[in-house]
């Protein structure tokens, strides 16, 4: 296994940086063009195929909730790993979390993405 080596978030593919700035102002459109048709999500143990699947992931996961996101660390893995450390604030239960977005790359579009705490 390859351990991942810690950079800066500027340092992310710009895949993964136009995701997370998409995410961060709600613009789920934006954010489901950067994934592969195939792309697989996995977030609280459900996971969403396709980006019809996932597009729905995105337009309601947390949608109940206002927050703020913070890329606080970035990791590269391999040439087509990333992890993304997000830390959310708002009014959700606990009021702070903070997430590792693992995200597989290939030909400049996500395949995956497993959210955990």
């Amino acid at each position: 296994m390859t351990t991942p080596t810690s950079i800066e978030p500027t340092q992310l593919p710009a895949t993964i940086r136009a995701y997370l700035a998409a995410r961060a102002v709600g613009d789920a459109e934006a954010a489901v063009r950067t994934f592969a048709d195939d792309a697989i999500v996995v977030d609280e143990g459900r996971t969403f195929r396709g980006t019809a699947e996932v597009l729905d992931f995105l337009c309601t996961a947390g949608a109940e909730f206002t927050y703020t996101t913070e890329i606080v660390g970035a990791e590269r893995v391999d040439d087509h790993h990333w992890v993304a450390h997000v830390r959310l604030e708002g009014d959700f239960p606990g009021g702070v979390a903070e997430l590792a977005f693992r995200f597989a790359v290939v030909d400049d579009l996500v395949t995956e993405l497993l959210i955990a705490p």
